[in-house]
């Protein structure tokens, strides 16, 4: 996260410090997607009542176990956090506060950017290009991993969303002011894309999933094609760090300092 201190609020923001926390963002989720796909797909850990809790057969194991971690973690504080939030609702409060790192930021409700149901629907239908099409058995881990997986995608795409566009609005703060007002949702967007820089990111992504995997000892990992997490990162972070951009974009002037 970018550690931004009270006193900091009016300081502009890097893109460039940005940028380089979000590719250590991304080189979190490959290694997540890849230890993920070292267990089967699992489609039974993924079916409501089948591999459940007890005294939660109406929800997947999958499920029961989101809900587990978030639980947790909620009361430890970490949805305090902009850039983390959670994919379940009606989490427990926190028991402890998290340092304000976010001071710089111009919203009343982080999940204004919130993009999980979204991220959420896309993991899932990726796991069966992710993984082998079969049973292992290995239930728990599987969820585990999705949990993990899906708590650096969220991260990411959500820490995008925040500072990448409060960013951006201070560097160009007239226009952005005049699409918002107009509340010219395409506008906005069209704003922020930056083509090559999307396309340095898929070309660097793939080259790094192969890097990564260049010396695996097959006997006991599984290779995964780099197309999968390249196709997930064209396909759903990368737009979906766009749409939260501009929901944050279409509220921040309600939220300047007066």
């Amino acid at each position: 996260m970018i550690r931004v201190s009270p006193d900091d609020a009016e300081t502009p923001l890097d893109l460039d410090v940005i940028a380089a926390q979000l590719e250590a963002l991304e080189e979190s989720i490959m290694y997540r997607f890849i230890d993920r796909a070292q267990f089967a797909w699992n489609p039974r850990a993924y079916e409501a009542g089948a591999e459940s809790l007890q005294g939660a057969q109406s929800v997947s194991l999958f499920h029961a176990r989101l809900r587990a971690q978030e639980e947790l973690e909620a009361r430890f504080g970490r949805y305090q956090v902009p850039e983390e939030r959670p994919f379940t609702r009606g989490l427990p409060d926190a028991e402890r506060t998290a340092a304000g790192f976010h001071a710089a930021l111009r919203t009343a409700d982080w999940n204004v950017v919130r993009q999980n149901d979204e991220l959420l629907k896309a993991y899932l239908a990726t796991l069966p290009e992710l993984c082998e099409h079969r049973d292992d058995g290995h239930y728990g881990s599987s969820v585990e991993h999705d949990v993990s997986v899906l708590q650096a995608v969220s991260r990411r795409v959500h820490f995008g969303a925040l500072y990448v566009a409060e960013a951006k609005f201070r560097l160009d703060t007239e226009a952005y002011r005049d699409a918002i007002r107009r509340g010219d949702a395409v506008e906005i967007e069209t704003m922020l894309t930056r083509a090559d820089v999307e396309r340095t990111i898929i070309v660097r992504l793939s080259k790094k999933m192969q890097d990564l995997q260049a010396e695996v000892h097959t006997r006991v990992r599984r290779i995964i094609s780099p197309d999968v997490v390249v196709g997930f990162y064209r396909d759903t972070i990368i737009p979906r760090t766009k749409a939260g951009q501009v929901a944050y974009l279409l509220q921040r002037l309600e939220h300047e300092p007066t």
